[in-house]
Protein backbone atom coordinates (compact mmCIF):
# COMPACT_ATOMS: atom_id res chain seq x y z
CA UNK A 1 0.00 0.00 0.00
CA UNK A 2 1.22 3.67 -1.06
CA UNK A 3 1.72 6.33 1.76
CA UNK A 4 -0.44 9.45 1.47
CA UNK A 5 2.57 11.54 -0.88
CA UNK A 6 3.16 8.95 -3.13
CA UNK A 7 -0.57 8.58 -3.47
CA UNK A 8 -1.26 12.31 -3.62
CA UNK A 9 1.51 12.56 -6.06
CA UNK A 10 0.54 9.65 -8.28
CA UNK A 11 -2.97 11.42 -8.29
CA UNK A 12 -1.60 14.49 -9.13
CA UNK A 13 0.22 13.22 -12.27
CA UNK A 14 -2.21 11.06 -12.97
CA UNK A 15 -4.60 14.13 -13.84
CA UNK A 16 -2.29 15.36 -16.07
CA UNK A 17 -0.76 17.95 -13.74
CA UNK A 18 2.98 18.32 -13.68
CA UNK A 19 4.54 17.41 -10.60
CA UNK A 20 6.54 21.08 -9.98
CA UNK A 21 8.84 21.20 -7.00
CA UNK A 22 6.56 23.47 -5.87
CA UNK A 23 3.46 21.27 -5.69
CA UNK A 24 6.02 18.54 -4.17
CA UNK A 25 6.74 21.05 -1.34
CA UNK A 26 3.30 21.75 -1.03
CA UNK A 27 2.01 18.03 -0.44
CA UNK A 28 5.57 17.60 1.48
CA UNK A 29 4.07 19.92 3.93
CA UNK A 30 0.50 18.74 4.19
CA UNK A 31 1.73 14.92 4.93
CA UNK A 32 4.05 16.58 7.73
CA UNK A 33 0.64 18.14 9.36
CA UNK A 34 -1.10 14.68 8.49
CA UNK A 35 -3.47 14.91 11.41
CA UNK A 36 -4.36 18.24 11.80
CA UNK A 37 -5.94 20.66 9.30
CA UNK A 38 -3.82 23.76 8.82
CA UNK A 39 -5.23 27.22 7.85
CA UNK A 40 -4.48 28.12 4.31
CA UNK A 41 -3.40 30.90 5.45
CA UNK A 42 -0.54 29.30 7.08
CA UNK A 43 0.14 27.14 3.75
CA UNK A 44 0.60 30.37 1.69
CA UNK A 45 2.90 32.18 4.28
CA UNK A 46 5.00 28.37 4.06
CA UNK A 47 4.80 28.29 0.58
CA UNK A 48 5.92 32.20 -0.18
CA UNK A 49 8.50 31.85 2.56
CA UNK A 50 10.24 28.82 0.50
CA UNK A 51 9.54 30.43 -3.11
CA UNK A 52 9.41 34.33 -2.53
CA UNK A 53 7.77 34.68 -6.16
CA UNK A 54 5.03 32.08 -5.58
CA UNK A 55 1.81 34.02 -5.52
CA UNK A 56 -0.96 33.72 -3.77
CA UNK A 57 -3.73 32.88 -6.75
CA UNK A 58 -0.68 29.86 -7.68
CA UNK A 59 -1.34 28.29 -3.89
CA UNK A 60 -4.81 28.53 -3.70
CA UNK A 61 -5.67 27.04 -7.32
CA UNK A 62 -3.60 24.21 -6.46
CA UNK A 63 -5.29 24.06 -3.26
CA UNK A 64 -8.40 23.68 -5.31
CA UNK A 65 -7.41 21.37 -8.14
CA UNK A 66 -6.19 19.21 -5.11
CA UNK A 67 -8.91 19.24 -3.59
CA UNK A 68 -11.00 18.48 -6.73
CA UNK A 69 -8.37 14.87 -7.09
CA UNK A 70 -9.59 14.42 -3.28
CA UNK A 71 -5.97 14.67 -2.60
CA UNK A 72 -6.88 17.22 0.54
CA UNK A 73 -9.61 17.97 2.36
CA UNK A 74 -10.84 21.53 3.05
CA UNK A 75 -13.11 22.98 5.55
CA UNK A 76 -14.28 26.01 7.14
CA UNK A 77 -13.70 26.53 10.85
CA UNK A 78 -14.34 29.42 12.78
CA UNK A 79 -14.62 31.04 9.36
CA UNK A 80 -11.50 30.34 8.00
CA UNK A 81 -10.57 28.02 4.89
CA UNK A 82 -8.70 24.56 6.63
CA UNK A 83 -6.75 22.07 4.85
CA UNK A 84 -5.13 18.78 5.32
CA UNK A 85 -4.04 15.97 3.18
CA UNK A 86 -6.53 13.42 2.82
CA UNK A 87 -6.66 10.76 5.22
CA UNK A 88 -8.61 7.65 3.28
CA UNK A 89 -7.83 7.46 -0.50
CA UNK A 90 -10.06 4.13 -0.58
CA UNK A 91 -12.73 6.31 1.63
CA UNK A 92 -13.13 9.70 0.52
CA UNK A 93 -16.36 10.86 2.04
CA UNK A 94 -15.83 10.02 5.77
CA UNK A 95 -16.17 11.98 8.90
CA UNK A 96 -13.94 13.22 11.46
CA UNK A 97 -13.46 13.80 15.39
CA UNK A 98 -10.85 16.98 16.41
CA UNK A 99 -9.82 17.29 19.04
CA UNK A 100 -10.15 20.93 20.91
CA UNK A 101 -7.51 20.73 23.08
CA UNK A 102 -3.87 19.84 20.79
CA UNK A 103 -6.25 19.94 16.95
CA UNK A 104 -5.64 16.59 16.21
CA UNK A 105 -8.29 14.88 13.94
CA UNK A 106 -8.89 11.07 13.72
CA UNK A 107 -11.15 9.59 10.86
CA UNK A 108 -14.59 8.28 11.79
CA UNK A 109 -15.43 5.59 8.96
CA UNK A 110 -19.51 5.39 10.70
CA UNK A 111 -21.60 7.68 7.87
CA UNK A 112 -24.72 8.50 9.69
CA UNK A 113 -26.55 9.75 6.61
CA UNK A 114 -29.29 6.60 6.31
CA UNK A 115 -29.80 7.58 10.01
CA UNK A 116 -30.91 11.48 9.15
CA UNK A 117 -32.91 10.30 6.07
CA UNK A 118 -34.64 7.91 8.03
CA UNK A 119 -35.94 11.10 10.03
CA UNK A 120 -36.71 12.98 7.30
CA UNK A 121 -38.90 11.19 5.37
CA UNK A 122 -39.59 12.49 1.51
CA UNK A 123 -36.28 14.30 1.94
CA UNK A 124 -33.77 14.12 -0.62
CA UNK A 125 -30.97 15.14 1.05
CA UNK A 126 -27.69 16.29 -1.42
CA UNK A 127 -25.00 16.44 1.02
CA UNK A 128 -23.50 16.51 4.61
CA UNK A 129 -20.54 16.90 6.87
CA UNK A 130 -20.07 15.83 10.15
CA UNK A 131 -17.36 16.19 12.42
CA UNK A 132 -17.41 15.55 16.60
CA UNK A 133 -15.59 17.92 18.71
CA UNK A 134 -13.91 17.00 21.80
CA UNK A 135 -10.90 15.89 23.60
CA UNK A 136 -8.76 13.02 22.51
CA UNK A 137 -7.71 10.01 24.32
CA UNK A 138 -4.26 11.66 25.13
CA UNK A 139 -5.83 14.79 25.76
CA UNK A 140 -8.57 13.33 28.44
CA UNK A 141 -6.08 11.20 30.09
CA UNK A 142 -3.88 14.26 30.87
CA UNK A 143 -7.07 16.22 32.32
CA UNK A 144 -6.83 17.08 35.96
CA UNK A 145 -9.33 16.06 37.93
CA UNK A 146 -10.55 19.36 38.91
CA UNK A 147 -10.96 20.01 35.05
CA UNK A 148 -13.14 16.96 34.35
Amino acid sequence: MMDSQTTALTRIKDSGLRITKQRRTLIDYLCQQSNHYVPVTAVDAHMRTLYPGMSHDTIYRNLKEFAALDVVETEVQSERSVVKIQCDYQHPHHHHFICTNCHRVQEIQLCPEDFFAQQLPGARITGHNVELYGLCADCAQTQSPADK
